[in-house]
């Protein structure tokens, strides 16, 4: 298994953004936290749409590799989600 190119963790990130919406849904936050939440929130959702992105890209070449350069795209919530 490859070595990690950052100390970034999908699952972390995607656990605290979670823990951000339920705080910020609650209403029990002052507007100055709330804005910082909101930002931290808008951080962590751009980095975990870098890594989804750069998690395609790679299983995208490893099926060019393989002979199976037939992608299609992927849906999310496609199970009724």
């Amino acid at each position: 298994m490859p070595a990690k190119k950052t100390s970034f963790e999908f699952e972390t990130a995607l656990t605290e953004l979670e823990a951000l919406v339920i705080r910020m849904e609650s209403g029990e936050l002052s507007l100055e936290e709330s804005l910082s939440a909101f930002e931290r929130g808008i951080g962590l959702t751009r980095s975990c749409q870098e890594a989804l992105s750069a998690a395609e890209q790679r299983v995208q070449l490893l099926m060019e590799r393989n002979g199976q350069s037939d992608a299609r795209p992927f849906e999310v919530g496609g199970d009724g989600e």
